[in-house]
């Protein structure tokens, strides 16, 4: 982050753990078997209800709602 604000620089981060990735970057895109299923400026990607529930573990609903391998991603 520091050598983008002082800089200018361009920095290409990849990363697993999406929530710190989210709150680093500018602009994210999401990968999934290789291909990009969703991108745009980190802020707006938090805010999407599949990145928070499959990627974020954040869900809406209680424990016993619906289960999350049963619930299909809106991309595919």
């Amino acid at each position: 982050m520091r050598i983008n604000r002082e800089r200018g620089t361009t920095v290409l981060l990849v990363e697993q753990n999406a929530s710190m990735a989210l709150n680093v970057a500018d602009y994210g895109y999401v990968l999934e078997n290789g291909r990009i299923v969703m991108e745009d400026r980190c802020a707006v990607l938090r805010e999407k209800e599949d990145v928070k529930e499959f990627y974020l573990g954040m869900k809406a609903g209680g424990v016993r709602g619906e289960r999350r391998w049963k619930k299909r991603k809106t991309w595919r």
